[in-house]
């Protein structure tokens, strides 16, 4: 078991490799990245939305509330919008993109491999991943980026309104604690894990679609396997640039 797991994860990590190197070869696949963008924008975008405003209004009443037990109630709104950017919108993009966007890459590459389509390409001399996975790493690299920017707006909105309705906040007050906690450094972080996560998420679908087992109930196997796989490196890796963030950026006033 352990020398099958080694196994699976040298060929990720040599597929993330070579999906690195055909990115800079030509031709590159122009049209296909524009389709297959617009499909995984057209998917995630409405429920990023709509579950980054939960998200945002529960940080902000959670620390609102513990602010007031401790009688920092004026840094209620650094604190809940520094943990929708840093931690809550590079999640949202990277589950909803994994769930929505990578399950489908995975079905349709699944289906491709088991109607042998992969393999004829390799006949006829072209590449599938040259011509099927980058275009759609990238969409999904490509649609985390922008994605993250919509999820921290929508959700620093959320926090703002429950904030300042339910809770008695000052707009004055909610918005001076955000610029004297936040700096650069927090969005451009925030920016650098919404485009690993969204390259994880490509790589993992990509991986276990070239490689189904077991004809098309494989194929529905393997788009589970995808999703839950990319959900625990996904916090792994966050945990990981989390802690480096805070020991390289030193906070606001130290």
């Amino acid at each position: 078991m352990i020398t099958g797991a080694l196994r699976q994860t040298g060929r990720l990590f040599a597929l993330a490799a070579e999906v690195s190197r055909a990115v800079f070869r030509r031709p590159f696949q122009f049209r296909e990245f524009v389709e297959q963008f617009w499909f995984v924008a057209g998917v995630t975008v409405l429920p990023a939305a709509l579950v980054s405003i939960p998200f945002g209004a529960v940080i902000a009443l959670q620390v609102g509330s513990l602010t007031q037990q401790l009688g920092a109630q004026s840094f209620t709104g650094g604190a809940s919008v520094l943990a929708v950017v840093q931690q809550a919108g590079p999640l949202i993009v990277a589950l909803l993109i994994a769930g929505a966007g990578g399950s489908a890459i995975c079905a349709d590459l699944g289906s491709r491999a088991i109607r042998e389509e992969l393999d004829a390409m390799e006949v006829m001399g072209v590449s599938p991943v040259q011509r099927l996975v980058v275009p759609r790493v990238l969409a999904t690299m490509g649609v985390a980026v922008l994605l993250n920017g919509l999820v921290s707006v929508v959700g620093t909105l959320g926090g703002y309104f429950f904030n300042v309705v339910l809770q008695g906040g000052t707009p004055g007050a909610y918005l001076s604690s955000f610029s004297a906690l936040a700096q650069p450094a927090d969005l451009y972080v925030s920016e650098l894990k919404a485009l690993v996560f969204g390259f994880i998420a490509g790589i993992v679908a990509a991986y276990r679609g070239l490689n189904p087992r077991g004809g098309p109930k494989g194929v529905g196997d393997a788009v589970n396997q995808s999703v839950v796989i990319t959900f625990l490196l996904l916090f792994f890796v966050n945990m990981v640039m989390t802690a480096v963030h805070l020991q390289i950026v030193p906070p606001k006033g130290g």
